[in-house]
């Protein structure tokens, strides 16, 4: 461990927020105002994908916590590659779980997905027929839903964890579009501006449950730039313009110590189980049949782990059947 590093990625969870980070760069610092709530619970979602087993000890790979950590500092996207099950996605929920920055913010990324599903949706048409129904005009702000990357960009003393899921996934225009917001740390609501000269503050929903947020004169601007993780399967590459915005970190398979470290922390030590004798199974198997997801495993451990435990496991030719139908190849060349 480094002495400048904040995040550590040992699975650690914080009992209270990070203090503060450390000044930005100057070209990196912005300016909203106002104050944005947070939910403090995220509803058990970070241990469905880290694990809710305290106190078993990850290890990652140096140049994993070092991107990090220079991701933190330097207020960047942190765009994260690498096989199927290697963890990209779990990397945001360990960052927020162990600095203590609230529930992670996920955009999950269609071929459909465009800009404005991340900033925010506006329903016109509840509006209006809000409108005709009671005889009056509602709140605007009431058919105003801030979607994550926009709930990710309000004004805040710490910073949110926003996960863009599967990048390459979008559209091949989503990546630009995304530019001018990760530079400027801010984006403008077209309807809201217009009624900025007579209602300069609208309160608007989020992307946290129960949560508003006010906003002023039509514009979000963040004070602390969100902790964007982006993942990438490799299926395509990205515009130049975007990548220079980017720090990168491609994620290997997991070796054998930080597969076993990762069932432990689903699944705990207190079992009959012989963990290791899976892994190295699975990753026999994954030698002959292509890459395979890490979950993979973890299906498997799991329906061992159940039957041991009720007394009707039975190692035999019919369990090794399952086992390869559990462990099947992700890519159709492998098939």
């Amino acid at each position: 461990m480094k002495r400048w590093w904040l995040y550590h990625g040992t699975g650690g969870i914080a009992a209270n927020p990070i203090a503060a980070l450390p000044e930005p760069p100057p070209w990196r610092r912005f300016t909203g105002t106002g104050q944005a709530t947070r939910p403090t619970d995220d509803g058990g979602e970070g241990a469905r994908k880290v694990g809710h087993v305290p106190g078993v000890p990850r290890t990652p790979a140096p140049h994993e916590v070092e991107m990090v950590n220079s991701c933190l500092y330097l207020r960047r996207p942190l765009l994260v590659t690498g096989d199927p099950g290697t963890g990209k996605s779990a990397l945001a929920y360990l960052i927020a779980r162990e600095l203590g920055l609230g529930p992670v913010l996920r955009w999950p990324i269609t071929s459909r997905t465009m800009l404005n599903d991340g900033l925010y949706l506006y329903d016109a048409i509840a509006r209006v027929q809000a409108s005709n129904a009671l005889g009056g005009t509602p709140d605007i702000g009431d058919y105003i839903h801030l979607g994550p990357l926009g709930t990710a960009l309000l004004a805040a003393d710490l910073p949110r964890v926003l996960l863009i899921d599967e990048l390459d996934k979008g559209d091949i225009d989503l990546p630009n579009d995304l530019l001018n917001v990760f530079e400027e740390g801010e984006y403008e609501i077209p309807e809201l501006v217009r009624f900025a000269r007579t209602q300069s503050e609208v309160t608007v929903l989020t992307s946290d449950v129960g949560h508003h947020a006010t906003v002023r004169d039509g514009r979000v601007r963040c004070r602390e730039f969100p902790v964007v993780i982006i993942t990438s399967n490799g299926e395509r590459e990205f515009p130049s313009a975007f990548m220079r915005r980017c720090l990168t970190l491609k994620l290997e398979a997991p070796d054998r110590d930080r597969l076993a470290a990762m069932v432990a922390s689903h699944f705990g030590h207190d079992h009959d189980l012989d963990v290791y004798q899976f892994i190295d199974e699975f990753q026999r198997r994954a030698a002959e049949a292509g890459p395979l997801a890490a979950d993979q495993l973890l299906n498997a451990v799991n329906m061992a782990i159940r039957l041991t435990t009720s007394g009707t496991y039975e190692p035999d030719s019919e369990w090794a059947g399952l086992v390869l139908k559990l462990w099947h190849p992700l890519s159709a060349e492998h098939g």
